[in-house]
């Protein structure tokens, strides 16, 4: 008899509402994320997938209206406890829509967290600016101009840049907020095997309006509809045989 049991979650959302003021914007959202694997969430315009997202780096704490109900659990304790918002911050980092180095130098764009965090020794940030970079897949790209400006790179660049100030903070989780939409196919192929390198070290939530980019990237994905969590699981199963006919209309494209 096999006594082993499953690793606990490195997420769990348990019956999770979101409001805006009266307007509800998530209802009763169950989650979990493994350790370390890669979640894709999808669904049409507005159905709740990028608030879903800022739930796990309370950046939804910014909006006065804004309140939650349910646990956010992280390695079992909830987020919305006691948990210090810097420390949570750094453990769960966040990659945006759109390229947004800092006006700054390529280094100073890297080491900028640890700065903050107190840390000035010279060479400890240089080792941290190299492991990022190389983990990012962009140390041979701007190795010779870490003093050039971060607006020197191109979009793909900028956004793998990104990705790399993310690492330095050695999170263990990764957040992506449609990281490709505003780049090239060539640039976007970078960023998905990027993710694929990354998925070995790091648990990442990804949100793609791109189907395709879902499928070829994540372990489980979830269809989110009009708030509600509509149906969530391993990938090539939901793409393939999907169990509620509402995750079966949208990937066939009959709405969304």
């Amino acid at each position: 008899m096999n006594t082993e049991t499953a690793p606990a979650p490195k997420l769990e959302v348990k019956n999770l509402d979101l409001f805006y003021g009266a307007a509800q914007a998530l209802k009763k959202i169950t989650f979990t994320l493994g350790r370390p694997e890669v979640s894709a969430l999808i669904g049409p315009s507005g159905c709740g997938k990028s608030t879903f997202l800022r739930v796990f780096n309370r950046m939804n704490d910014l909006i006065p209206s804004c309140r939650i109900r349910g646990d956010v659990l992280l390695d079992g304790e909830n987020i919305y406890g006691t948990m210090d918002v810097t420390e949570l911050r750094s453990r769960i980092g966040m990659v945006f829509q759109k390229p947004n180095p800092f006006n700054m130098s390529i280094f100073d764009n890297l080491v900028y967290g640890k700065r903050r965090q107190g840390i000035k020794d010279k060479r400890k940030l240089s080792e941290i600016a190299e492991i990022s970079l190389r983990k990012a897949a962009l140390w041979d790209e701007v190795k010779d101009r870490l003093k050039k400006s971060a607006q020197s790179l191109s979009g793909g660049q900028q956004q793998r840049l990104c990705i790399a100030r993310s690492i330095a903070m050695e999170p263990e989780i990764i957040l992506m907020d449609e990281p490709t939409s505003a780049l090239d196919p060539i640039a976007t192929g970078r960023i998905e095997e990027l993710i694929g390198e990354l998925k070995r070290e790091y648990s990442i939530i990804i949100v793609t309006h791109a189907m395709h980019q879902a499928a070829r990237v994540s372990d489980r994905t979830a269809f989110f509809l009009l708030g509600e969590l509509i149906e969530y699981g391993a990938t090539k199963a939901l793409f393939t045989n999907p169990r509620d006919k509402r995750t079966e209309d949208y990937i066939s494209g009959r709405f969304g």
